[in-house]
């Protein structure tokens, strides 16, 4: 897959079959459109283009109201590439680029750059000024330069329509698994192993402590979960915690998972990828450490017995 961060640098695109979206989540109904584009792009013996904007939209239009992201850019390239897209194009989303017009941008960004011989979209995609891009601009656009155009329709389950905020919402309240099963791969993200307090160790439970390196993650519902994380290219299945610690009387959030395994190298200042497979519990303040290694104990055994589902 060739990425481009500038408009002036695509080459080659000529008569490509593309999309254009910020495809936060990457979810099912995403990849109805990018299987339908892949497809139409090869049946004609042309490339295949998705065009995205970073930061997300909303993170320049409504600052107040900044949206935590489901995927962030560095895994989102990794799965668009598995998904079989031959050009990437990540335009830098400014509040002047915000400004132009729905005529403009397909003027003069993607007649110019790319001269599509097809477009697909999704059923509710707008983009340019005001929003004003909707999939009928596109029709009258595109039929008046011979350009095929698909509008992919909702895809639902449950009759619950799949849509990132709908997934935003299933992972901050803890469906994590839902949450995967919507999203079509496991929730989780890239992070990098910190020090923490040692308080783990000294239970004889000791856990990396990680953090997000995407400034603006979206994290999950605070309570233990059963995890896994890929570490030195292989995945191995933990207990994670995510909460203030209140047995400590502990305010600050931590997320910290303890990994069973026990031949497990030095991973400080090192990057992982965390997987969130099923929620086990709320987070709970416990009299005394004693009761919280018991707890501790009884969430492992639970653990060890549920991983077995994902093995």
């Amino acid at each position: 897959m060739k990425v481009y961060t500038q408009t002036d640098q695509v080459k080659n695109c000529a008569e490509c079959v593309l999309t254009i979206g910020s495809f936060d989540g990457l979810h099912r109904g995403h990849q109805d459109i990018i299987k339908t584009l892949t497809t139409s792009a090869s049946a004609k013996g042309k490339k295949s283009a998705l065009i995205t904007f970073d930061p997300h939209p909303r993170h320049i239009l409504d600052k107040e109201k900044k949206i935590s992201l489901i995927i962030s850019m560095q895994q989102k390239r990794i799965l668009l590439e598995k998904l079989g897209i031959d050009v990437l194009l990540i335009i830098p989303f400014t509040k002047e680029f915000s400004h132009m017009t729905a005529e403009d941008f397909m003027d003069n960004i993607i007649m110019r750059y790319f001269s599509p011989s097809g477009i697909v979209i999704g059923y509710d995609h707008h983009f340019g000024y005001k929003r004003e891009g909707s999939p009928d601009f596109l029709k009258k656009y595109a039929l008046s330069r011979d350009i095929s155009l698909d509008i992919i329709n909702a895809v639902a389950d449950d009759k619950v329509v799949l849509s990132s905020t709908h997934i935003r919402e299933l992972i901050s309240n803890g469906f994590v698994r839902r949450a995967s099963f919507e999203l079509g791969w496991v929730y989780g993200f890239n992070a990098k192993v910190v020090h923490g307090s040692g308080r783990g160790k000294e239970l004889d439970f000791p856990t990396a402590n990680i953090v997000a390196t995407e400034k603006n993650q979206l994290m999950p519902k605070t309570g233990v979960y059963l995890a896994r994380g890929r570490v030195n290219d292989d995945f191995i299945v933990g207990m994670c915690n995510f909460g203030t610690r209140p047995t400590f009387n502990e305010r600050e959030l931590v997320m910290e998972i303890n990994f069973f395994t026990s031949s497990l190298d030095d991973i400080y200042n090192r990057e992982i990828y965390i997987e969130f497979l099923e929620r086990i519990r709320d987070e709970k303040k416990f009299d005394n450490p004693d009761q919280l290694v018991q707890q501790l104990h009884q969430d492992k055994k639970y653990c060890m017995e549920l991983k077995k589902k994902y093995e």
